[in-house]
C-alpha cells in the first residue's frame, strides 16, 4: 500500500510538472511571436475594445463602492486614534497599491478571461484552430498574441480608472457624509502618495494582464473535446487566474514595497 501511494503521488507530481512546463513554453512562444512581425494591429484593437472598453462599467461600479466602503471603515478606525485627517492617504494608498490592481484583475478575469477560454476552447473542439493552420495562419499570432498585448495595455488603464473612481467614492463618504475636511482629504493625500506607489500599482497591473491572458488562453488552447471540456477549462482558468493573482500580488508587494 505504501509503495502504491508513493507511485500515485509521484505520478501526480510528474503530471503537475509536465503541465507547468507546457504552460511555460506556451508563454515563451507567445512572447516570441509578440515581439516579432507581422503584427495583427486590427486584432489587438478588437481585443482592447473587448477586454478594456467593455470592462469599464464593471470597473467603475466596483471602484466606486470599494472606495466608499474603504472610506467608511477607515473613518471609524482612524477616529479611535484621532487621525481622521489621514483618511485620504489611507484610501489612496490602499487603492493604488493593492485594491486597484487586484480588484481590476479579478473583474477582468471573471468577465474577459472566462470568455477568452470559452472562445478558444470552442475553436479547438470545432477544429477551427486546425483550419487556421491549414490556411497557413499561425494560431498564436491570430489568437494569443492580440489578447496578450491588449491585456498589457488595458489592465493598467482599468486600474487607473478604478483608483480615480475609488478615491472620489471615498470623498463622497468621507467628506460629504462624515464631515472630513476637503483640504485634509486631498491635501494629505498629496503629501503621502508618491511616484513609487503609483509605479508599483502599474507594475502589478502589467503582470496581472500577462497572467490572465496566459492562463485563459492556455486553458482554452489545450481544452479537451466536448462541451464539458470547455466548461471545465473555463472554470479552471477563472479559479487558477484568481488564485495566482493573489499569490503574485503577495510576492510583488514584498519586493516593491
Amino acid at each position: 500500500m505504501i509503495i502504491a501511494l508513493i507511485k500515485k503521488l509521484g505520478a501526480i507530481s510528474l503530471l503537475g510538472l509536465r503541465g507547468t512546463g507546457r504552460m511555460g513554453l506556451f508563454l515563451g512562444q507567445a512572447f516570441i511571436y509578440a515581439s516579432t512581425p507581422p503584427f495583427k494591429f486590427s486584432r489587438v484593437l478588437q481585443q482592447i475594445r473587448f477586454i478594456g472598453f467593455q470592462s469599464i462599467l464593471v470597473i467603475f461600479l466596483t471602484g466606486a463602492f470599494a472606495g466608499m466602503v474603504l472610506s467608511l471603515q477607515g473613518f471609524y478606525t482612524l477616529n479611535r486614534f484621532g487621525s481622521t485627517a489621514l483618511l485620504g492617504p489611507m484610501v489612496a494608498l490602499s487603492l493604488i497599491r493593492e485594491l486597484g490592481p487586484v480588484f481590476s484583475a479579478l473583474m477582468v478575469t471573471g468577465r474577459a478571461g472566462s470568455a477568452m477560454t470559452a472562445e478558444i476552447g470552442i475553436m479547438r473542439i470545432t477544429e477551427q484552430i486546425d483550419a487556421l493552420k491549414l490556411m497557413g495562419l499561425n494560431p498564436f499570432r491570430y489568437l494569443v498574441v492580440p489578447r496578450l498585448l491588449a491585456s498589457i495595455i488595458s489592465l493598467p488603464l482599468l486600474s487607473a480608472i478604478f483608483n480615480v473612481v475609488g478615491i472620489f467614492g471615498g470623498y463622497i463618504i468621507g467628506v460629504r457624509l462624515l464631515g472630513v475636511g476637503v483640504g485634509n482629504y486631498f491635501g494629505e493625500m498629496a503629501n503621502y502618495v508618491d511616484m513609487e506607489d503609483v509605479l508599483g500599482g502599474i507594475y502589478k497591473s502589467l503582470s496581472f494582464g500577462v497572467l490572465i491572458t496566459w492562463v485563459s488562453c492556455y486553458k482554452g488552447y489545450y481544452t479537451s473535446f466536448g462541451a464539458e471540456g470547455v466548461s471545465k477549462a473555463t472554470t479552471q482558468a477563472v479559479v487558477l487566474s484568481s488564485v495566482l493573482i493573489c499569490v503574485l500580488d503577495y510576492f510583488m508587494t514584498s519586493i516593491l514595497f
